[in-house]
C-alpha cells in the first residue's frame, strides 16, 4: 500500500478557502449536511432524455469514484471526508451500513480503521517524547518487565536489547512477519504455547516474540511490523500510568473534539452503537479464537483478537473523525497536538540504510513515524498517509501537500487481485484534482 503519489507536483496549493480550524460544533454541523450536501442530494438519479440537466456539485467526481471502486467490487457500504485547509468540505456515506437491516451508511458510521491506527499512536508516543518522559533512542524492551518465554537452555536474542522506541515507529526492529510471522494472527498458537486462556493478550503475545530471534538487525532494514506497534501500546501504558485507550482519549482525541472514537470489539456481539456491520466478498468464515461456541464464525467476528490490536489496528471511528484528526495535523504552528518540532521528527526519513538505493540516495518514499511519506518538489511539502485493512474493512487516510486531505471507510475489502483496494488512492487524487474552485466556508 505503497502509492499516494499521484498529485500534481509543481503547482502550488490553491489559495481559496483558507481560514480558521473548524470548531467541533461547526464541523459536526457541516458534517451532519449544514454546509454540505447531503447523501440524498448526492444520489438523485440522472435527468432522462429531454429534461434540463441540473448542475453537477462541486465534489461529484468524488461520488463517481466512490461508486466506480464499490460497485464492481460489490462493496455494501463506505464513507468519506474531504477537508481543506482544516474545513470539512464534504462528507458522505455510501450504501449499506447494514445489509440485511437496510441501514444506511452515514458520514459518521463507525468504522473499524484497522492500521490508520498507526498514526495515532504515534502521536501519542510523540507527545510522551515532547514531555522527556519517553526518548527516541531509548532501549525500548528495558521499558517492559516481561519476561520472555523461552524453551529450556535457550538464552533471549541479544539483539533485542538494541531495539529503540524509534525503530518501533520506524518499523525497522528487526521483526519481519513475511520471514517468520505476524503474532499478532496467532492468538491461538500463543495462548496454547504459554498455556493461558486463548486468545492472547498483547503481553501474552510479547512474552512469546521475546523468546524468538529476530529476523534482522534493529535499524538496518524496513520491514512491517503490527508487533512493533503493539509494543509501543505497552510503553504508552507504561509510561502514562494509563490503558492505551485512556490515554490516547485523553491526550489526542479529546484536545481535537473527538468523542467517538473507540476500541472495536471483535465479535459481533459487542457492535458499537452506529457501527457498521462487516462483510466478506464470498462470506468467509474461519476458526473461532474465542474458547465459547461456534467453532467456526465469519471472517470478521472471532477470527482473530481485535481488542488485542489496539495500538496497530483497534480503533473504530467515523470518517468525519479521522477528518479532523487530519486537519489537527495540517498546521504545525498551530497545533493543539504537537510542537512544530516534533513534525520534523515525525516526518523524518528513517536513518541509513533503510529506504535508501543502493547508491545511497534516499527513495522517492519513506514510512517516517506512522506516517509513509511522499516529498513533493523542493520547499519542503509533502504527501502524508496510511492504509488499513482488516477481513471486513479497508481505510486509506490522506494528507496533501496543498491543504486537501481525505479519509474513506469500508465495511468489505476486496479479495481480487485484479480489483486492488488500493485503487482508492489514485481514484481519490483524480476526484481532488478535478475540484475547480474549493469552498471557502465561513470565517469562525
Amino acid at each position: 500500500m505503497e502509492s499516494s503519489g499521484h498529485s500534481p507536483q509543481n503547482q502550488p496549493p490553491n489559495p481559496n478557502g483558507l481560514g480558521a480550524t473548524l470548531s467541533r460544533r461547526e464541523f459536526l454541523r457541516r458534517a451532519g449536511g449544514g454546509a454540505l450536501l447531503s447523501a440524498a442530494s448526492a444520489c438523485q438519479p440522472r435527468p432522462k432524455a429531454g429534461q434540463e440537466a441540473r448542475p453537477e456539485h462541486p465534489f461529484a467526481a468524488f461520488d463517481r469514484e466512490m461508486e466506480q471502486f464499490m460497485a464492481p467490487r460489490k462493496v455494501p457500504g463506505g464513507a468519506l471526508a474531504v477537508v481543506k485547509d482544516r474545513r470539512l468540505v464534504y462528507a458522505r456515506g455510501y450504501g449499506w451500513a447494514d445489509r440485511e437491516a437496510q441501514e444506511p451508511v452515514r458520514a459518521g458510521s463507525l468504522f473499524r480503521i484497522a492500521s490508520v491506527s498507526k498514526p495515532i499512536t504515534a502521536v501519542a508516543a510523540l507527545q510522551l517524547v515532547e514531555q522527556g518522559r519517553l526518548g527516541l533512542d531509548q532501549t525500548a524492551l528495558d521499558l517492559l518487565p516481561i519476561e520472555p518465554f523461552l524453551p529450556a537452555g535457550q538464552t533471549p536474542d541479544a539483539r533485542l536489547r538494541r531495539i529503540t522506541v524509534r525503530h518501533l515507529l520506524q518499523h525497522t526492529g528487526g521483526w519481519d512477519r513475511y520471514q517468520s510471522l505476524d503474532p499478532m494472527f496467532r492468538a491461538v498458537e500463543i495462548a496454547k504455547a504459554l498455556d493461558v486462556p486463548r486468545p492472547a493478550k498483547p503481553r501474552d503475545v510479547i512474552r512469546y516474540i521475546l523468546g524468538r530471534r529476530l529476523d534482522f538487525e534493529p535499524g538496518t532494514r524496513y520491514a512491517y511490523s503490527n508487533f512493533g506497534y503493539c509494543v509501543l501500546g505497552r510503553i504508552i501504558e507504561r509510561v502514562s500510568g494509563l490503558t492505551y485507550e485512556q490515554q490516547v482519549r485523553a491526550q489526542v482525541l479529546a484536545p481535537i473534539g473527538i468523542q467517538d472514537m473507540r476500541i472495536g470489539a471483535s465479535l459481533a456481539s459487542g457492535r458499537a452503537p452506529g457501527e457498521v456491520r462487516y462483510y466478506t466478498a464470498k462470506g468467509e468464515s474461519g476458526p473461532n479464537v474465542f474458547p465459547d461456541p461456534p467453532k467456526k464464525v465469519p471472517a470478521p467476528y472471532g477470527t482473530f483478537h481485535l481488542e488485542a490490536m489496539d495500538a496497530h489496528g483497534g480503533w473504530l471511528a467515523s470518517a468525519v473523525d479521522l477528518a479532523r484528526f487530519a486537519a489537527a495535523l495540517d498546521d504545525p504552528t498551530h497545533n493543539p497536538l504537537l510542537k512544530p518540532d516534533t513534525f520534523a521528527t515525525m516526518y523524518a526519513p528513517p536513518p541509513p540504510p533503510p529506504w535508501r538505493t543502493a547508491d545511497g540516495k534516499l527513495q522517492d518514499h519513506y514510512y517516517g513515524c506512522g506516517w509513509l511519506v511522499r516529498p513533493v518538489g523542493k520547499e519542503g511539502r509533502a504527501n502524508y498517509w496510511h492504509g488499513g485493512s482488516l477481513p471486513g474493512t479497508f481505510g486509506w487516510l490522506v494528507r496533501r501537500w496543498d491543504g486537501v486531505s481525505w479519509v474513506v471507510l469500508f465495511n468489505q475489502r476486496s479479495e481480487q487481485s485484479k480489483l486492488p483496494d488500493e485503487a482508492i488512492d489514485a481514484a481519490l487524487h483524480r476526484a481532488a484534482d478535478a475540484v475547480k474552485e474549493w469552498p471557502t466556508g465561513r470565517e469562525l
